[in-house]
């Protein structure tokens, strides 16, 4: 599985939210996202909320987190 501190969108700050990984550009954490989206909300709906997110931003968040989940986990 990749390291979150590869993902260039993503950021972790041991003095913002309890070192939760949050959008560069916004305190937004990264859970907030994968919870809306099994909520139902859209791909296109979630920079309506948070309009310093952009979607090029979640797309590559998503990827990334595609790309990790298909590779073997480390042991």
């Amino acid at each position: 599985m990749k390291s979150w501190s590869r993902c260039a969108e993503v950021v972790q700050n041991l003095e913002v939210l309890s070192s939760e990984m949050v959008f560069c550009v916004a305190i937004i954490p990264m859970w907030a996202l994968y919870e809306m989206l099994e909520d139902g909300t859209t791909v296109d709906d979630f920079p309506e909320l948070f309009p310093q997110i952009r979607r090029r931003q979640i797309r590559a968040v998503l990827e990334f987190a595609s790309q990790s989940l298909a590779e073997p986990l480390a042991t």
